[in-house]
């Protein structure tokens, strides 16, 4: 099993990592599970930022001080057949700020579910190419608050994603860049108005779609992959923070990040594997300028009849 966390949408000010450490075999790498084989484990990541862009303006918050999160995540892969497996992830966030009076938040946030299928996977040159296409949705789990960013665990709007893939390993080297159109469903706010461009005499907020390009590269093997990753993610509307006030649960929020990912096998049977990784802000619109770190460990389960001896190629689990 590969990793990343797919933050689908922990409010994205103050994590934007859904999108973006990387825990499990996940709907961002071009990695399947063998079929009836059953990838679970935890994972914790930690992020914080001091500055973030209050539209594109870069400022520091003293009024908060250090914004962080914590998040411990349960995530697992199945393999239907090798070319289609299904995903999840649980997380529990709890936010905190190191100043001012704001309480921090805490508490289950979003199911997510994925959909991954690899129609093809063909030699092509010297290398092998493949293409996926992943489909997935996520909605709450508690009721939790969202109108209270940037220490909201999440913007408690529900969501449906559809990826295309394509994946290219030469020997050991790849390269797997993907695009991602997200749809989100209006959510409601505990106040009868609020105004963003213009007043709205109502509790429900109109949520932008967003988009995300991920590019990942590096060295990949069924004992070890280490890869680079940079990921683009664009709000397809929203509007800019106002100056001097709380961010709005339908704000432009616009982040690119950069990291790095790691994954080792501990056993030979390839069973167990601790991953690890973190990433970095460059570049934001209405987020925090955040750098976060993840580790987990997975194991895999598996429900075929027979155990084979393991000759996988650094393609699956």
């Amino acid at each position: 099993m590969k990793y990343f966390l797919s933050i689908p949408l922990i409010t994205i000010f103050m994590i934007i990592t859904a999108p973006l450490v990387s825990s499990a075999q996940t709907d961002m790498d071009a990695i399947m599970m063998e079929k009836k084989q059953f990838c679970v484990g935890p994972m914790y990541s930690y992020s914080s930022w001091k500055n973030y862009w209050e539209g594109t303006l870069k400022r520091n918050n003293q009024n908060l001080g250090t914004v962080s999160s914590q998040t411990f995540s349960l995530m697992g892969a199945y393999g239907v057949t090798g070319k289609l497996n299904l995903l999840f992830n649980i997380p529990h966030i709890t936010t905190k700020a190191s100043a001012g009076t704001l309480h921090g938040m805490k508490g289950l946030q979003d199911l997510s579910l994925y959909i991954k299928w690899m129609p093809v996977e063909k030699q092509l040159g010297p290398g092998t190419f493949s293409l996926y296409t992943i489909g997935g949705v996520s909605f709450p789990l508690t009721n939790y608050v969202a109108d209270f960013l940037p220490l909201s665990i999440g913007l408690h709007s529900k969501t449906a994603s559809v990826r295309l893939m394509l994946d290219y390993q030469l020997s050991n080297i790849f390269a797997t860049g993907s695009a991602t159109y997200v749809l989100r469903d209006n959510m409601k706010i505990d106040r009868t108005s609020y105004y963003d461009t213009q007043l709205h005499l109502s509790n429900e907020v109109s949520m932008p779609d967003a988009s995300n390009f991920n590019f990942r590269a590096g060295y990949r093997s069924s004992k070890l992959i280490a890869e680079a990753v940079v990921n683009k993610w664009t709000t397809l509307g929203g509007f800019d923070i106002t100056r001097n006030n709380m961010p709005f649960p339908s704000n432009k929020m616009n982040a690119t990040t950069v990291g790095a990912n790691f994954k080792y096998v501990v056993t030979p049977n390839h069973r167990l594997s601790l991953v690890g990784g973190g990433n970095t802000t460059v570049a934001g619109r209405n987020t925090g300028q955040a750098t976060t770190y993840y580790g987990s460990v997975f194991y895999i389960l598996d429900f075929t009849r027979k155990t084979t001896t393991s000759n996988q190629s650094g393609k699956t689990n």
